[in-house]
This record gives C-alpha cells, sequence and structure tokens, in this order.
C-alpha cells in the first residue's frame, strides 16, 4: 500500500481553470486523514503552490520549480539547485531575438518575465510577474528559466529545445512540462530525484510511492515511483517514453482523485 502521493498540478490534479476542485481536495483531505502523505510535484513557483496548500488545509511537500526547490510539510526550504550563470546568460542570448517567446526565470521569491503578457495571470491567484532586461539578466539564485507561445505552437519550441540541448545538454535539464512550455533546470535537478528526497525525509522509499503527471518533466518521476500513472491527455512523447505505464483520464474529470479514492481509500 503506498503511503506517499505524489502530483504534478497544471494538467494533472487542477481542473483546466487550473483550481483543485472540491471533489479533489476532499479525497486529499481523507487520504491525510488516513496518514496517507501528500506531495506537490509541479513547475510551478513555490509561493504559488503554497498558496494552494494553504487552500487545501492540509500538509505537504512541495517540490517545486521541476525539483529545484523542495519544502518540506511545514514550509521550510530542504533542498534548492539553481542554474549556473553559464545556462542563464546562454539561452537566454539565444532566444531573445524570437519576439514570439516569453521568457521567464523564477529567482528566488520571484517570477520574472521579459515583456509584458497579461494572458499569463489567469494561471495564478495572486503570484504575478515582474519584468526584467533580457541584455542584462539576474543569474543569481535562478531555480529555472522557461520559454512560452502564445500560439502555442509545439513544434517552433521543439527547434528551440534542439538548439539548447546542442549547447547545455550537459550542463541543464531540458524538458517541456506542457507542450508549449519549455523548461530550464540544472542538470542535476527532475521531479524523481526530489521525490527520492523527500520519501528519504519521511523515512520512506519510491516503492512507497504512487505518482501521476502528464508531461516530458514528469517522466523521471513517474518511472522512479512505485507506480506511476500517466494522464489520457497527456502528450504522445509522454506515453512513448512510458509505454508500459498505465493511463487514466483527464484532469476535468478530475480522474487523479477519482484513482486515489477507489485504489487508495477503499482498501484503508
Amino acid at each position: 500500500m503506498f503511503k506517499i502521493v505524489a502530483s504534478d498540478l497544471d494538467g494533472t490534479l487542477l481542473t483546466p481553470e487550473h483550481k483543485i476542485a472540491p471533489f479533489t481536495q476532499d479525497v486529499l483531505q481523507r487520504l491525510y486523514q488516513h496518514n496517507k502523505h501528500f506531495v506537490f510535484a509541479t513547475g510551478r513557483h513555490h509561493i504559488d503552490v503554497a498558496e494552494m496548500r494553504e487552500k487545501l488545509g492540509i500538509p505537504a511537500y512541495m517540490i517545486t520549480s521541476n525539483g529545484a526547490s523542495v519544502h518540506d510539510a511545514d514550509g521550510n526550504l530542504v533542498f534548492q539547485q539553481s542554474l549556473s550563470p553559464e545556462v542563464i546568460r546562454g539561452v537566454i542570448a539565444l532566444a531573445k531575438h524570437d519576439p514570439d517567446l516569453h521568457i521567464h526565470l523564477y529567482q528566488g521569491d520571484h517570477w520574472l518575465l521579459n515583456h509584458e503578457n497579461e494572458a499569463l495571470r489567469d494561471f495564478h491567484d495572486s503570484f504575478n510577474y515582474q519584468l526584467f532586461d533580457v541584455e542584462n539578466p539576474p543569474t543569481d539564485n535562478v531555480l529555472k528559466v522557461f520559454f512560452t507561445r502564445d500560439d502555442l505552437d509545439h513544434e517552433k519550441m521543439v527547434k528551440w529545445e534542439q538548439a539548447f540541448n546542442q549547447e547545455f545538454k550537459d550542463k541543464a535539464n531540458i524538458a517541456f512540462s506542457t507542450p508549449w512550455c519549455l523548461e530550464v533546470m540544472d542538470a542535476g535537478v527532475s521531479k524523481g530525484d526530489a521525490l527520492a528526497a523527500v520519501a528519504k525525509a519521511l523515512e520512506l522509499t519510491l516503492d512507497d510511492c504512487i505518482a501521476f503527471g502528464d508531461g516530458m518533466n514528469d517522466v523521471e518521476m513517474l518511472s522512479m515511483a512505485g507506480k506511476g500513472l500517466i494522464m489520457g491527455t497527456s502528450h504522445d512523447k509522454v506515453k512513448q517514453a512510458l509505454p508500459d505505464n498505465d493511463v487514466i483520464g483527464s484532469s476535468a474529470d478530475e480522474a487523479v482523485a477519482h484513482y486515489l479514492e477507489k485504489h487508495l481509500l477503499n482498501h484503508v
């Protein structure tokens, strides 16, 4: 029986409106009452996730920035791995001439963006971006750099993935969180490695973990956990990378919560 439940957020646990639905909240609270540990495992910023955790109303570990940052159930920072200045400057130097790219950084407690984009505010309740200068980007305490496009053109983003890998493959972990969001972290960073650290802190192992995700940034976690579930709405690349993993429904149907109720709560 699994003792740790780890879940990605957007496209997985959250509704398409990027909220925790009432049924999902009820299931997670009941899991906590049965001594199950819940872990947020997301590319989102820790301040953003902390707001969700407070609304959820249970203690939970937070794996954020795709594993570059880990906070315990009390909100204490227990792990952090920043990007090197070389990679930060390098990927921004390559990408800054593409007018269709939005360039984001998570630096410390801040979300930075290279130009205004009001549509991005819809993803967050109160956590908002500040602007930064691509000609002089910050390089200290940057957890990740990521790139989005308004037209959600995956193939154009793939070209940037290839360009970044050609230059920085050995120095960065470069992965899609959604087909239109390309993320760059330090080479040693992944949700899977962060989940292993959380399990160890709880005096458990990865075999005690069940995990849910939908993006290429979830692949390590889904392959390393005792059981990894892929969302039915995942990009084909995720399903191809994990051909032996079970596939469940969509976030719109609260498939994670329904799975947990059927397979964990009904057996406690």
